[in-house]
């Protein structure tokens, strides 16, 4: 099954898959944003049926004293309505460090700023999609009856 990593943003959300084994996390093109959200969500539900997703976790940008604020309710009513339309589970994992995290990374790898603007919400999707790979694999399995 294929897992879709999403970095929630007002202008542009980045866009993560993960292989069918559920490894590897590789960016998609991002969205760009509308002015009609309902337009959004239904672009992400098309998504989703063509690579055969079947479970969405979303990046939940928390403060960094981990309260949640104005964008981190933005992501979770965004979550909400995307397991609504997909009828999919849809997660939400602390993205905190994230961005800063690939702008890092970009500006290691020479990127011009211009090009990092578009990148870096791909690559947080990249993180927030990997971070949950990473903790799913680690988890025991469930304890037989």
């Amino acid at each position: 099954m294929r897992v879709l990593g999403i970095d929630y943003g007002r202008a542009r959300i980045g866009l993560a898959l993960s292989d069918e084994d559920e490894v590897l996390a590789s960016p998609l093109p991002l969205l760009r944003r509308t002015a009609r959200p309902r337009r959004d969500i239904d672009r992400l539900a098309s998504l989703v049926r063509r690579h055969g997703v079947g479970r969405i976790v979303v990046g939940l940008p928390l403060n960094m004293d981990g309260t949640r604020g104005e964008m981190a309710e933005e992501a979770e009513a965004f979550a909400e309505d995307l397991r609504r339309k997909t009828k999919l589970p849809v997660g939400l994992l602390d993205e905190r460090l994230t961005t800063a995290e690939a702008e890092r990374a970009l500006i290691e790898g020479n990127v011009s700023r211009k090009r990092r603007k578009d990148l870096r919400d791909s690559l947080s999707a990249v993180l927030i999609l990997q971070a949950d790979l990473d903790r799913a694999a680690h988890q025991p399995p469930p304890m037989a009856p």
